[in-house]
C-alpha cells in the first residue's frame, strides 16, 4: 500500500469515516479472525483518505491485491497515500480504532 501498488482495502464492513478523515494503516503478521484478536508486533505503514466504499468487483483483484473474489465484499477506494516508517511497533487490531506514532 504505501508503494502505491494496492489502492484498494477489500473488507465485509464499510468505515465510519469523512472522506477527509486520515486513517492509519498497520500491517500485522498474522490474519485477526475474531473480535478483540490484536498482533503486537504491527506496524504502520501508510495514512490514507477512505475517498469511497463501493462493492468489490472481480475486476478490482489487481488494484486490492487480492488472491480471491467472493461477492458481498467492500472495496475502499484509498487516496492521498503516506508512507510511514514508524520506528517502534504498533498493536493491529480489528475494526478502525485509534493509534499513537511519530511519523
Amino acid at each position: 500500500m504505501a508503494s502505491g501498488k494496492k489502492t484498494l482495502e477489500i473488507r465485509r464492513w464499510r468505515p465510519d469515516l469523512a472522506a477527509t478523515e486520515d486513517l492509519p494503516i498497520v500491517e500485522n503478521g498474522r490474519f485477526l479472525t475474531q473480535d478483540g484478536d490484536e498482533d503486537r508486533n504491527g506496524a504502520a505503514v501508510a495514512i490514507v483518505k477512505v475517498k469511497t466504499v463501493r462493492p468489490f468487483v472481480l475486476s478490482d483483484m489487481e488494484a486490492a491485491c487480492a488472491s480471491y473474489f467472493e461477492d458481498g465484499w467492500f472495496a475502499w477506494e484509498l487516496v492521498d497515500v503516506r508512507p510511514v516508517h514508524a520506528a517502534r511497533h504498533i498493536v493491529a487490531a480489528r475494526g478502525i480504532y485509534a493509534v499513537e506514532f511519530a511519523p
